[in-house]
């Protein structure tokens, strides 16, 4: 692994495997999207501008949904009608424990959601409206990708979408190639051959993968779902073609700790050292069972490979930062998985096209951003500083044909300077001035026009000539260098969080009412008050 924290914590771990998590595919046919494109589509589905009105449009709608419950009763499959909120995709996976299909589809799930429609006004004018509509969800077993949903509007031009799960995929295939493996809903807890199984999810990153997706896609959205709508011979007639596009997706990087214990017990000094530098306002935490085995299982039996949980085991506590569209998150998954994820909510924010053929490189920018989290992570969570920088943070430097001061943490504004860049330092694409401006007026409670950009970019500047940030290529973002991360965040906790303490050593200590359970390094603290008070002495430094 690439990144700072796997390498901080290499001798604790089993294993480890990146795995694209959560896909979801936008389905659309683009001439049923225009005005023009749908009238003319209209024409060759039904030879004539004369029926395209608004009850003939119901009328499809209508007898798409009496296909969908004619022939799921005919086989035998439940049409279950959803109720708003009702979480669709857990109605699904309860319900796939007790089914014995292998293949093909097993569950329709009816709810109402925002869908584009056309109304036809006068003299045939097409109007796009999004009302709530029926979208029926069916639910696939496919022998390569496991659990399949696909999504789609009941109203023409019948947009869709594709659910689909990496896990799911990787599963499928390491069965295929005989590699045992413990999986604890959508979390592999054990695995027999580490290795092997990391080439398997490494896959999903490949050029090849766009063809593996497309594949699935059309193995079952004509013959499954569209054909409740128009069936082949209206398809092929009127020339109605999906087209995909990447919408949403999560990449994850699973750290498999040997001890589950070991692993809560980092994972928690993590949230406890990283949460004040990177200005966390909240963290979750789902109670479960505190007592976690000992023991690693000795096999790894074919019943044990799908196990369904309803509530949590263990705690899990999930550690999150927003960027817009875009999240990191990092939570414990299981009896001894540490998960670290990036997730696109729109693809759009990374502005690279969202057509599928750009999947292998949507997945390489939520990898960057997932190595940046975990690097920053790694140099606050172990920061350290060098002489040499402690000495050449106060003098001068030059940037470019510039000179700019040096660096003097005693005074409030650059201290908050450097607690705004550690907080913006997991950000998935850097910072601007401006970004680094509001972070710092907010940390400081201060007004715009007491420190704005300009102000910033003067600051970053000086940061830049110390090697503590760096411009990302010409663009006007800037991100922290790894050595300059480490230095500012251990100068801060030696400021905050030790000498700040050892001061109050050469006051007298007031005795106080302590609690019951003071933490280890509450009582270091007091156990060091006592020995500096001796030192102050023989020094004379009073307070």
């Amino acid at each position: 692994m690439s990144d700072g924290l796997s390498k901080l914590y290499h001798e604790l771990l089993s294993g480890s495997y990146d795995c694209v998590d959560r896909i979801v595919l936008n389905a659309y046919f683009g001439m049923g999207h225009s005005p023009g494109g749908f009238r003319v589509w209209w024409r060759a589905l039904t030879g004539s501008d004369d029926t395209l009105d608004n009850a003939h449009l119901m009328r499809l709608a209508g007898r798409f949904s009496r296909r969908v419950r004619g022939y799921a009763k005919a086989h035998d499959i439940p049409v279950i009608d959803c109720v708003a909120g009702e979480r669709k995709h857990d109605v699904a996976d309860d319900y796939l424990v007790k089914t014995t299909v292998t293949e093909g589809l097993f569950l329709v799930l009816v709810g109402r959601a925002q869908a584009p429609v056309w109304h036809v006004e006068a003299n045939y004018h097409l109007e796009r409206k999004t009302p709530y509509v029926n979208h029926y969800s069916f639910h696939f077993l496919d022998r390569d990708w496991g659990h399949v949903t696909i999504k789609i509007s009941g109203h023409p031009p019948f947009p869709a979408q594709v659910i689909l799960n990496g896990h799911e995929y990787v599963a499928c295939q390491a069965r295929k190639a005989g590699i045992g493996f413990i999986k604890n809903g959508n979390c592999f807890t054990a695995i027999s051959n580490t290795s092997s199984f990391a080439e398997i999810a490494e896959t999903l990153s490949e050029q090849r993968t766009v063809g593996r997706l497309l594949q699935v896609c059309e193995r079952w959205i004509y013959r499954s779902c569209l054909c409740f709508a128009l069936d082949f011979e209206e398809q092929q007639r009127s020339g109605f073609r999906y087209h995909f596009s990447n919408y949403q997706m999560e990449y994850s990087r699973n750290l498999i700790f040997v001890a589950g214990g070991r692993m809560e017990q980092v994972f928690q000094a993590l949230i406890d050292r990283s949460r004040a530098p990177l200005d966390l306002t909240m963290i979750k935490t789902i109670l479960g069972d505190k007592g976690r085995p000992k023991y690693r299982p000795r096999n790894m039996r074919a019943a044990e490979w799908e196990v369904a949980v309803e509530r949590p085991t263990y705690d899990l506590t999930v550690f999150k930062l927003h960027c817009g569209k875009l999240t990191l998150k990092i939570y414990s998954k299981g009896e001894r998985v540490l998960r670290i994820e990036a997730v696109a909510q729109n693809i759009r924010e990374f502005h690279c096209g969202r057509l599928l053929h750009n999947f292998p490189e949507i997945v390489r920018r939520l990898r960057g951003m997932l190595e940046r989290f975990m690097e920053a992570l790694s140099c606050i969570d172990q920061c350290f500083i060098g002489d040499e920088m402690l000495e050449r943070l106060p003098l001068p430097s030059r940037v470019g044909k510039s000179m700019v001061g040096g660096i003097d943490l005693n005074k409030p504004r650059l201290r908050h300077v450097t607690e705004a860049i550690i907080a913006l330092s997991a950000s998935p694409d850097g910072f601007t001035a401006s970004a680094l401006a509001d972070q710092v007026r907010a940390l400081g409670n201060q007004s715009l026009s007491a420190y704005g950009p300009r102000q910033a970019a003067y600051d970053l500047k000086k940061l830049r000539g110390k090697q503590i940030v760096r411009r990302i290529g010409s663009t006007r973002r800037y991100e922290p260098l790894p050595s300059g991360l480490r230095a500012i965040t251990a100068l801060l906790v030696l400021r905050n969080k030790a000498i700040k303490p050892l001061l109050a050593a050469a006051q007298e200590i007031a005795p106080n009412n302590r609690g019951q359970n003071p933490r280890a390094i509450d009582r270091y603290y007091l156990d060091l008050q006592r020995a500096m008070q001796g030192v102050f002495y023989e020094l004379g430094i009073a307070a």
